[in-house]
């Protein structure tokens, strides 16, 4: 008979030392939270609610901010109960389902913006078969795998980081599957492998992405127009891009590479950029860059002071 404790508890130790300033610490998470659903649901029920905005690039950016918000959902509210808390812990199923929320949503984020890329691609080097390539049929087919492979992809990494721990501290202010397998007993030769099939299938996205956007500014510079349309369309994307893909690429550079030697403030915001910045700075950028969607919110506010 097996005598060791089964833990079932884990602890998340990212918050030791920040005692003094944990309240304000709080307000200014809790503002920056209220910001993300505020910019994104305006995105959103912009989109949603103007007929004219039912096209392929908003439809994507519809999916972008309902990504932002499904992935900082597996943060946030968590993260702020812990700012109140004497004690961080979570129960490993939760930490697991926040890993499961937070890789997913950063899976998801790649895949979307490899669909706008692909899109935008179709608009500027093949306008005369767009409408014709970018049918509602297929449209939907495409959100639906947008979304169904980085949840089936990350589900079976999750499914391989439920075996026994011999560990309860994560030294991070969120759970991610990365730590939790540390903690294990033992670890199976799956649990290395679907992750790093995982990491080199979202690594060709971003080569992907990369030679879209190679590809549209070789074309692009040989016409005024298509050059005038990649500069208004493309080149908020290419910024979203390079946000998720620096941010993300941080951290996952430090999580397995860094140094402890850093003060823990600052590892905790680098566990946070992904989960801050692009969820606010995406829909911002679209916002103010995409004249629909600016002139739509506009209206809507000038109408609402009148």
């Amino acid at each position: 008979m097996d005598n060791i404790s089964v833990i079932t508890m884990l602890t998340l130790s990212g918050l030791n030392g920040t005692a003094n300033y944990r309240v304000p610490l709080f307000t200014v998470t809790l503002l920056c939270y209220c910001v993300i659903w505020l910019v994104n649901v305006t995105v959103i029920a912009t989109i949603i609610g103007d007929k004219n905005l039912h096209e392929p690039m908003y439809i994507f950016l519809c999916n972008l901010c309902i990504n932002g918000l499904y992935g900082t959902a597996g943060f946030y509210p968590k993260f702020l109960s812990d700012l109140l808390s004497p004690a961080q812990i979570i129960s490993h199923s939760g930490c697991l389902l926040q890993g499961f929320v937070l890789h997913s949503s950063a899976a998801a984020d790649f895949s979307l913006l490899a669909l706008m890329a692909y899109d935008r691609y179709v608009a500027i080097c093949r306008p005369l078969v767009y409408h014709s390539v970018m049918t509602k049929q297929r449209i939907s087919l495409l959100v639906f795998f947008v979304w169904f492979i980085p949840f089936f992809l990350i589900l079976m990494s999750t499914i391989t980081s439920t075996s026994r721990l011999c560990g309860s501290n994560i030294p991070k202010i969120y759970c991610v599957n990365w730590f939790i397998n540390s903690l294990a007993c033992s670890v199976s030769v799956t649990a290395n492998v679907i992750p790093g099939f995982i990491f080199t299938f979202y690594f060709c996205h971003a080569v992907f992405v990369m030679w879209t956007y190679v590809y549209m500014i070789k074309i692009c510079i040989k016409s005024k127009e298509n050059l005038s349309r990649f500069m208004q369309t493309c080149l908020p994307h290419v910024f979203c891009v390079l946000i998720v893909a620096v941010c993300l690429l941080f951290d996952l550079l430090y999580m397995r590479l860094g140094s402890r030697d850093l003060s823990q403030n600052v590892q905790n915001f680098m566990a946070m950029e992904f989960l801050l910045i692009p969820p606010i700075i995406n829909p911002l950028i679209y916002g103010y860059k995409l004249t629909k969607i600016r002139r739509r919110i506009l209206h809507f506010i000038c109408a609402k002071k009148f």
